[in-house]
């Protein structure tokens, strides 16, 4: 499988300095990678609207008419899977990553050792979301990728899978948390959250970045809070 990787900066040499030392990454791991370079967001939005199939950027954030960080949200519209890594001579602008959830910030000049790392971490989390949850449901096979479930919870028999759609099956929820990986945290009998998707909690709710609000069982607070520090 070959990883496509956009290096997206106004600065042609900084964008050939990152562009080698991902080849250079791609030819020690053995991975295969197409990579393409753009001079400003319109360049790449322009390109995306037509080929949305990205797996990192690697995005300069000062950049002349439309930042990289505006650029990271008009893409985030639409794809929640593509690892964000922004590049960037200043540390003002860490906190506005946070909205679209960049995997890392990369100051200027890039390190070769730190990048390598970045891009490691990027494809371990592609590779994560690539795992699927299938389901017969309704009548046909349903698949679910891991990244898109926020929760899944059980009313008597039947469980719940709750990610862009809805999905109810007569399945136990021990089941379902025999499939899942270390990201999915069972809470009290009856739910299973996705850890990436927990904004906050409290000694009563669970709060998800989407808005949605969970009970938390009488117990769960520690053990919960013990598995978000763990993840993290």
């Amino acid at each position: 499988m070959a990883y496509r990787i956009a290096i997206c900066d106004d600065s042609q040499a900084d964008t050939e300095f990152v562009r080698q030392l991902v080849n250079v990454w791609a030819a020690q791991r053995q991975a295969e990678v197409q990579t393409a370079c753009f001079s400003s967001g319109e360049q790449f939005l322009f390109r995306y609207a037509q080929d949305k199939d990205w797996d990192i950027l690697l995005l300069d954030i000062e950049m002349g008419t439309m930042d990289g960080v505006t650029m990271a949200k008009r893409v985030r519209r639409d794809n929640e899977a593509v690892q964000i890594v922004f590049i960037t001579g200043y540390s003002d602008y860490i906190a506005e990553g946070y909205e679209v959830a960049a995997l890392h910030y990369l100051m200027k000049p890039v390190s070769r050792d730190k990048l390598f790392i970045v891009l490691d971490r990027a494809i371990e989390k592609r590779k994560q979301q690539e795992r699927c949850l299938n389901l017969e449901a309704y009548g046909e096979l349903v698949r679910i990728p891991f990244y898109e479930i926020r929760y899944l919870d059980v009313r008597q028999n039947y469980v719940t899978v709750h990610g862009k759609g809805d999905y109810t099956v007569k399945r136990s929820l021990g089941e379902f948390e025999k499939e899942l990986d270390q990201r999915f945290c069972r809470v009290g009998r009856g739910m299973i959250v996705n850890l990436t998707f927990i904004q906050r909690v409290t000694k009563t709710e669970v709060h998800l970045s989407d808005g949605t609000v969970l009970p938390l069982p009488r117990g769960a607070y520690e053990p919960l809070n013990q598995a978000i520090i763990q993840h993290t």
